[in-house]
């Protein structure tokens, strides 16, 4: 496990792909248990990536921290970005994206929805294109609200799916979904200090190539 920062409150890390990061067998938590060498050890998870994706996850180790981080994640004190490269490129080179979300939960699918009702709920990113290459960009990505498969959905909803889609477009692509949690900023719980963590992608396709 890759920890970027870890004292008695909070441990920061690299999320694998294909790892969930909820607390189960095998999950995030788990797995961070095992490298810690205590497997009683008090870890919990206060924002998620979806399984298929990587990159920088905070969790908390104890209940006021945990309880703190989740008080700022709802009252918007807590920033995410993203990277992705996605198959095409936006029209813009920067812009932000809105739509109306709907959670089929028998599909396990999210979809857009073309006007309010139950379960639909607004879905807002900013994004910046930071490279272009051939038939292929690379984004810089801004959550302004968390929903699920958010980030998938609204680019492959306007024709521009994530290299390593397989649940949103019909690609074969030969890799892990091009989605990285790049950074985390939130307020410590305990001592009030601003922290941010950033990290690079991995050196593989596509990153390599945009």
């Amino acid at each position: 496990m890759d920890i970027l920062y870890m004292d008695e409150d909070i441990l920061v890390c690299i999320k694998p792909a294909r790892v969930l990061s909820t607390d189960e067998p095998g999950g995030l938590p788990d797995l961070l248990r095992e490298e810690l060498q205590d497997p009683k050890a008090d870890i919990r998870t206060v924002h998620r990536l979806d399984r298929v994706v990587s990159g920088v996850m905070v969790l908390a180790r104890n209940g006021a921290a945990a309880s703190e981080l989740s008080r700022q994640i709802r009252e918007d004190g807590f920033s995410k970005e993203y990277l992705a490269v996605l198959h095409g490129c936006p029209d813009m080179e920067q812009g932000t994206l809105c739509d109306l979300l709907y959670r089929d939960k028998a599909r396990r699918m999210t979809m857009v929805a073309k006007e309010a009702g139950k379960g639909v709920q607004k879905a807002v990113l900013d994004y910046e294109v930071v490279c272009k290459v051939r038939d292929m960009s690379r984004v810089r990505i801004r959550l302004h609200t968390g929903r699920t498969h958010q980030i998938r959905v609204q680019f492959a909803s306007r024709g521009m799916p994530l290299v390593g889609e397989r649940k949103y477009a019909v690609l074969e692509d030969d890799c892990e979904i091009a989605l990285w949690s790049y950074k985390i900023g939130f307020t410590h719980p305990t001592t009030g200090e601003k922290m941010e963590f950033t990290r690079e992608p991995p050196e593989n396709y596509p990153w390599t190539v945009c």
